[in-house]
């Protein structure tokens, strides 16, 4: 039986890593790389980072041997590419098949398209047939609930889509998709949990692995997803934020709990080689 996949998910705007609130407030943490460095460490068992930025104005507001400043995202996806070790998801701003490669070019394992994805479907095919579909996340948004109605959005929550989250996950996964990243922005940044009615739906449509996030406050969050539905990851962003060694904590919680996740365990990088920063040529994503 395959085991329940922890992910942190780490949101960059205009270069910068933030926490996120209902898709509208952000607060400030600091550097791509020092961020993928700590999760490397943590044995994650994968990383997706979402580019939230409304722009493509990119500035890590420093400038040293270190952390060298950054105006352009495929800069920043190498950094963070060269120092994660575990496979990379990368999504935001994908709208053509060349930005698709570039990103994949410069070390994400994975991309997630959103936008793009709902205003011409066959983008999905055309990715999958390019890339493979193990390289294709769709990542659906979504406002309600399951009193009022799922309804889907897009660019960053702001424009309602006309979609509703199930029957688009069902057309996702026909058009070639290989994974699907479904996300409550009402319940963002909240700290109450996921919309597990929204989630399990999701997740029954489907055969393909189903990731869930938005609102995880507390471990038991993780876990209540594990018991009730049929995902299979878990991703969280902001309250991997809040300590040292979360991811670590949050996998041994699991475990200890009883989860069908891996056993935790704290990695050094030091010793590990760096990850090439063209994942095509490593073989991760082989177009056909």
């Amino acid at each position: 039986m395959l085991k329940t996949r922890l992910i942190p998910c780490v949101l960059l705007r205009n270069g910068l890593v933030v926490q996120s609130k209902g898709f509208r407030r952000y607060q400030l943490l600091g550097n791509p790389t020092t961020v993928v460095q700590r999760l490397s460490d943590w044995a994650c068992d994968e990383l997706i980072y979402l580019d939230i930025s409304k722009d493509a104005s990119y500035d890590l507001g420093r400038d040293d041997l270190n952390h060298p400043n950054r105006s352009d995202i495929l800069d920043i996806i190498s950094d963070v590419a060269r120092r994660c070790f575990m496979p990379l998801t990368f999504g935001g701003h994908i709208r053509t098949l060349d930005d698709a490669a570039a990103r994949i070019q410069r070390g994400a394992d994975k991309i997630a398209i959103n936008t793009q994805a709902c205003r011409e479907p066959e983008f999905i095919t055309k990715c999958s047939r390019a890339f493979g579909a193990q390289c294709v996340v769709v990542s659906i948004d979504v406002r309600g609930d399951v009193a009022s109605g799922w309804r889907v959005h897009t660019d960053g929550g702001r424009e309602a889509a006309g979609r509703c989250p199930v029957e688009w996950a069902r057309q996702v996964e026909q058009l070639g998709a290989g994974e699907i990243l479904i996300n409550s922005i009402d319940r963002d940044g909240l700290g109450q949990g996921y919309d597990l009615e929204l989630v399990a739906a999701v997740a029954a449509a489907v055969t393909i692995p189903v990731i869930c996030l938005g609102g995880v406050g507390t471990w038991d969050h993780l876990a209540d997803a594990m018991r009730a539905t049929d995902v299979s990851a878990v991703a969280a962003a902001n309250i991997f934020h809040y300590s040292e060694n979360s991811v670590y904590n949050a996998k041994k919680y699991l475990y200890e709990a009883g989860m069908n996740v891996r056993r935790p365990e704290l990695l050094t990088t030091e010793s590990v080689e760096e990850k090439p920063s063209c994942a095509i040529a490593s073989g991760a994503c082989t177009p056909k």
